[in-house]
């Protein structure tokens, strides 16, 4: 995959600033995978989409995410050190089957439309919303709790990718617990940041020389951090 240049990279900014987080979800993949056609990414499986996220931002980024988040029960922060390769190795090979079967019924994973139509929901509802709207037939009111752990487990086979999470046992408390993976969240703070060193270079550089920002943008990252030095400022 090819790595996002610093235009590109601005251009996605400036774009995906506004947006809500599917939206925004969307407007990345659309970058990572040109390949496919636009109005589709909505409603491909998530596994599918958080691969080309997580595969845009090795390529832009690297491979090694610190990350931190917080123990749920004692509140202590924990920091945690993660390699992305190891996460797509774990991706499927081939692209995710479109349905399955689970207690007599045919399910499809789940997409980005689907979480968007549920984003406002409290979190019981929206589990209830999302198995129905990915339930090619039948309704989940009519479930029990034996047929709607099977569906979701079901699904949960069908697009292992879908959920992310990192195991973390916190040093404090001593509690176990999962961390969830957003790779929509983690490729946009890495945009984001990169965004903001670029335009102060750029604010620096521009004052300095009177260059403009496609000019600075044009500079290789050497160059531009040996003027950035030269004048004071920071690659």
């Amino acid at each position: 995959m090819r790595a996002l240049d610093d235009t590109a990279l601005l251009s996605l900014w400036e774009r995906g600033a506004a947006r809500h987080a599917l939206d925004r979800a969307a407007l990345l993949a659309a970058a990572a995978r040109p390949d496919w056609p636009p109005e589709s990414i909505a409603d491909r499986p998530l596994g599918a989409v958080g691969d080309a996220l997580l595969r845009l931002r090795v390529a832009s980024f690297g491979t090694r995410l610190d990350g931190h988040a917080d123990c749920r029960h004692c509140g202590e922060r924990l920091g945690f050190t993660l390699d992305l390769r190891d996460l797509l190795a774990e991706a499927p090979a081939e692209p995710v089957p479109g349905e399955t079967t689970a207690a007599g019924l045919r399910l499809r994973a789940p997409s980005l439309r689907d979480l968007a139509a549920v984003a406002a929901l409290q979190a019981e509802e929206a589990a209830r919303r999302l198995l129905a709207r990915c339930m090619l037939a039948g309704t989940p009111d009519a479930l029990d709790d034996a047929a709607r752990l099977a569906a979701e487990q079901a699904l949960e086979a069908l697009d292992p990718q879908a959920d992310l999470a990192l195991a973390l046992r916190c040093a404090a408390c001593g509690t176990e617990d999962l961390a969830q993976l957003d790779a929509a969240a983690l490729l946009w703070d890495e945009i984001e940041a990169r965004a903001r060193a670029l335009l102060r270079a750029v604010h620096q550089l521009a004052q300095a020389y009177g260059w403009s920002e496609p000019q600075v943008l044009a500079l290789s990252p050497l160059r531009r951090a040996h003027y950035l030095a030269l004048t004071g400022g920071a690659a």
